[in-house]
């Protein structure tokens, strides 16, 4: 399973606060990062899972296992 797509733990926390629909800045305020270290996050999620977009990032991050549809609710 790719191994959660060798993710850090950081990026799974932006990647699950993604999930649920959050804004950059949003996901910045819960995690105390700022906004560019979000966007850092999300450029190397999406090389890791091979995707150019949020919509793509999340959907495999469900496939993969790496969140789950029932913790987004």
């Amino acid at each position: 399973m790719m191994e959660k797509a060798n993710l850090t733990e950081r990026e799974r926390n932006v990647l699950f606060y993604l999930a649920q629909g959050l804004t950059n800045e949003v996901i910045a305020d819960k995690l105390h990062i700022s906004v560019h270290t979000v966007k850092a996050h999300l450029e190397a999620i999406y090389e890791k899972l091979e995707v150019s977009n949020r919509v793509q990032a999340s959907m495999k991050a469900v496939v993969l296992g790496v969140i789950e549809l029932n913790s987004l609710v």
